[in-house]
């Protein structure tokens, strides 16, 4: 896909201003695009958009499913206008803490709203809504039911799906029927959130494209091993005849640090390149209806990726193993055509993969938090960016750029101020005019960056399970003075 020289600014949805605790797919969304639109900023990214859990720390990145919306997206104030809700049906509304989300305490008051939303619907619904309700039901079929009776077998059953009886882990006909028959009512509210969450999101969609606003989604390369993708879809995952990985997920040590073991299960490519990749190509239809572009996590993962034993806690424990990343993008374009991706090629940026993503023409990262800001043409530092790449200035698993500066000792602050022709004051925008200033097709800032927030705002921390994924902006942080000064840097950059 060919880029045009743009800027954006990434913010997930649970960080925007909104009134029941999270962000969500309502006014503080529009309000949002509002506030990009006067930054004559044409690009919003966000990470995943699946249903979280706290089992995984509320992180977007271990959804119970890659089809799926989150739940605690759906905006309830336009359930009450569609008139699903009634005032009443909201009241009380928790006083929600605006700067954080309280997961526990949203979902409580959001699900039990969602029940009410279902039960007038069944109840009070017009033909219409009915109608495209059925609609949805059929288009989405690939994925929505297993997803919705993964989830309401969830609520049965504690643990992981792994643990459910024999015949419902692997997915015996006759127990898949009965269950189908049992939790039919549950079945229908759990595709019921997702028409809720699938309309307002196109919704949403169409709004940002009037303002002229490019939604830029992620695909995280794995998913998690309790998610309905798993459970559902077994061929497409290396599992043994019991349903359970053998091997998982991970990076290998390296001179730095010991590795990293994830745990996600594996995809058996075998199987999946005699299918035609079909579970991928349904996975990225699905995306493609949501998104315009989307950052791929973990891109390293389609060239080669480190297999760890699954009995063993060692990252080292394990091997590389090739995968068919250039057979998988030829046969993804061929069949859905044009490729709308930007590439996550930090950490193992070796020659076979700047050979797949060369070959197809995806511009890779750059992190200026990644320079060596002392050594002479660091390639993570702004003025070294080449022209097919993605500057950012952070990102979701980085400090904000103010909480890294403050953590740099004095001699590496000169090399850096050397370097970027700062002087300290106002480092946040120094950054994002440096980042803008390059040669990277694209260019991206925190919404922490813009508004110049130490490291209480960081997002996420890598390696740990609290104070994850919570930060929220306010509406008073969404400043015309702000967007003012963003857009003047984006004009003088002249990127859109």
């Amino acid at each position: 896909m060919h880029f045009s020289r743009q800027s954006g600014v990434f913010m997930h949805i649970t960080s925007l201003p909104g009134s029941h605790g999270i962000g969500d797919l309502g006014d503080g969304a529009r309000e949002f695009v509002d506030f990009l639109a006067d930054a004559d900023q044409s690009m919003w990214q966000f990470c995943p958009l699946g249903p979280t859990s706290p089992a995984h720390a509320n992180s977007p990145y271990q959804s119970s499913s890659s089809f799926a919306g989150n739940p605690l997206f759906v905006d309830l104030t336009d359930l009450q206008e569609r008139g699903w809700l009634t005032e009443d049906d909201l009241e009380p509304v928790p006083e929600f803490d605006d700067h954080a989300v309280e997961y526990e305490r949203v979902g409580n008051y959001k699900r039990s709203r969602l029940r009410a939303a279902f039960e007038r619907f069944e109840a009070e619904a017009s033909e219409d809504d009915h109608a495209a309700f059925d609609a949805f039901r059929e288009r989405e079929d690939s994925w929505l039911e297993d997803y919705a009776l993964f989830a309401s077998l969830k609520d049965e059953y504690e643990g992981a799906w792994i643990d459910w009886p024999e015949e419902l882990k692997t997915r015996d006909p006759d127990a898949l029927a009965h269950a189908r028959d049992e939790h039919a009512d549950e079945i229908r509210y759990r595709e019921f959130v997702q028409f809720c969450f699938d309309a307002q999101w196109h919704e949403l969609a169409a709004y940002a494209e009037e303002k002229g606003i490019t939604l830029v989604g992620d695909l995280p390369i794995y998913v998690a091993l309790d998610s309905a993708d798993v459970w559902a879809a077994p061929e497409a995952f290396d599992l043994s005849d019991a349903h359970e990985p053998a091997v998982v997920a991970g990076v290998p040590p390296n001179p730095n640090d010991d590795g990293q073991r994830w745990g996600n299960p594996l995809y058996d490519w075998e199987t999946l390149r005699e299918d035609g990749y079909g579970w991928w190509l349904d996975r990225l239809r699905r995306l493609f209806d949501l998104v315009d572009v989307t950052r791929i996590d973990h891109f390293k993962g389609f060239d080669e990726y480190w297999a760890i034993d699954a009995n063993s806690d060692n990252p080292g424990d394990g091997e590389w193993r090739d995968a068919p990343g250039h057979d998988f993008f030829e046969t993804v374009e061929r069949e859905l055509g044009e490729l709308p991706f930007i590439v996550e090629d930090l950490g193992f940026l070796d020659v076979s993969l700047v050979d797949l993503r060369d070959r197809f023409a995806f511009p890779g990262m750059r992190v200026p938090q990644y320079a060596d800001w002392c050594r002479e043409g660091d390639m993570y530092q702004p003025m070294h960016y080449p022209e097919n790449s993605v500057a950012y200035t952070s990102t979701h698993d980085t400090d904000t750029f103010v909480g890294y500066y403050q953590s740099l000792d004095d001699h590496t602050r000169d090399c850096l101020h050397y370097n970027i022709g700062a002087d300290g004051t106002d480092i946040h925008w120094s950054i994002i005019d440096a980042v803008w200033n390059s040669a990277s097709v694209l260019a991206f800032t925190t919404m922490q960056d813009v508004l110049g927030l130490d490291s209480h705002a960081r997002f996420n921390t890598p390696g740990t399970q609290t104070g994850n994924w919570e930060w929220r902006v306010t509406d008073e942080g969404l400043d015309d003075s702000v967007a003012s000064q963003l857009a003047n840097l984006t004009d003088l950059h002249i990127r859109n």
